[in-house]
């Protein structure tokens, strides 16, 4: 059995390169809408592995909502990233336009982490 996320955001395609930018990830497989403005389906991978879907959310998003409540229902969990960089790397991309909900800090699991809202209102938590 696997487990592949998916996300649904508005600007799946600014979305997707935020996303490349933030983890090292690649496009490894892309099909966009008709007008060729957005995706239907796109998958990233990282080190040839499956990381996560994107696809064009149908419907508008209060993102201010979700800043205040996402966080506490579904947030995704990257782990084992390498190196605290790598971890800053992906904060310093993820919280342009978004929600800081942790500064990147010590806990007894992880000696660098934080969670992040990001600017389509996906919530990420990073740690080495």
């Amino acid at each position: 059995m696997k487990n592949y996320t998916q996300v649904y955001v508005k600007n799946s395609m600014e979305a997707a390169k935020l996303y490349c930018r933030a983890f090292g990830a690649e496009i490894t497989l892309e099909m966009k809408n008709s007008s060729g403005t957005a995706y239907e389906h796109c998958e990233l991978s990282v080190n040839g592995e499956g990381f996560l879907a994107i696809a064009e959310a149908r419907n508008p998003c209060d993102v201010a909502f979700v800043h205040k409540m996402r966080w506490e229902t579904m947030t995704f969990n990257v782990f084992e990233m390498g190196s605290e960089e790598a971890v800053w790397r992906a904060f310093d991309a993820l919280r342009e336009g978004g929600a800081v909900i942790e500064e990147i800090h010590e806990v007894p699991w992880s000696k660098c982490c934080a969670t992040v809202i990001d600017r389509y209102g996906v919530c990420w938590w990073i740690s080495v």
